[in-house]
C-alpha cells in the first residue's frame, strides 16, 4: 500500500512539473504572437526612413524568382502602394482585400511586400483569391531600410521614390486616412516611360 502511494505522489510531482513547464511554453509563445500580432491602433512604426525622403534602388525578387526594383523612376503620376504583410499574421489577411480595393479605387500600384519564408508565403497566396494577380516581393533590405517591425505597415512611394505616406494599419478608415486624398495622376503617354527595369544590377 505505501509503495502505491509512493508510486502515486512521484507521478503527480512529475505531471506538476511537466505542466508547469508547459504553461511557462504557453505564456512566453503568446506573449510572443501578442507583440507580433496583435491588432494595431494608430501607432507610428519605428523611425527609418520617414515621410519626404527618398528609397533608394533596391533590386528584390517576387516568389517565382524575377527580379523586381523598388525604388525606381517610375511613370509621371504614378505611385506605388506597398503593403508588409505575414503568412502568420492574422490582421494582414484581414487588410489584404481592402488594401487592393483602395488602390484599385485610387489608381495606385500595389505591391505586397512578404514577411517570412517563401513556401509560407507561396501557400498564403495560394490560398487567398485576392493576393493573386499582385506582385509579392521578398528580402528584408526593404524592411530594414524603411525599419519596418510590426505588420501589416504600409507605405506609399510617389514616381520618384519619395516616401508620401508610411504607418501600421488594420482598417479601412486607418488606410484612407493615411492615404488622404492621393490619387495616381494616369500617365499622359508612353514617351520616356522607362517601363520600370526590372533587370538586376
Amino acid at each position: 500500500m505505501m509503495l502505491f502511494l509512493y508510486i502515486w505522489q512521484g507521478l503527480l510531482t512529475v505531471l506538476a512539473l511537466g505542466l508547469a513547464v508547459m504553461l511557462v511554453a504557453l505564456a512566453r509563445q503568446i506573449g510572443v504572437l501578442h507583440e507580433r500580432l496583435a491588432p494595431l491602433g494608430n501607432q507610428e512604426a519605428k523611425p527609418g526612413l520617414d515621410v519626404g525622403q527618398i528609397v533608394p534602388r533596391l533590386v528584390l525578387h517576387t516568389l517565382q524568382g524575377q527580379p523586381f526594383v523598388v525604388g525606381d523612376t517610375l511613370p509621371a503620376g504614378a505611385k506605388q502602394l506597398l503593403l508588409f504583410v505575414a503568412a502568420e499574421c492574422p490582421v494582414c489577411k484581414r487588410v489584404i482585400p481592402i488594401a487592393r480595393q483602395v488602390a484599385a479605387e485610387r489608381g495606385l500600384d500595389l505591391i505586397f511586400v512578404g514577411d517570412g519564408p517563401e513556401p509560407e508565403l507561396k501557400s498564403m497566396v495560394a490560398a487567398r483569391p485576392e493576393m493573386q494577380g499582385v506582385p509579392l516581393i521578398t528580402g528584408v533590405e526593404l524592411a530594414l531600410v524603411l525599419q519596418i517591425n510590426r505588420m501589416p505597415a504600409m507605405v506609399l512611394l510617389d514616381e520618384r521614390g519619395i516616401i508620401l505616406a508610411k504607418d501600421l494599419v488594420n482598417t479601412r478608415r486607418q488606410i484612407e486616412g493615411l492615404l488622404g486624398n492621393v490619387t495616381a495622376t494616369p500617365p499622359q503617354g508612353l514617351t520616356d516611360t522607362g517601363a520600370m527595369s526590372h533587370a538586376a544590377v
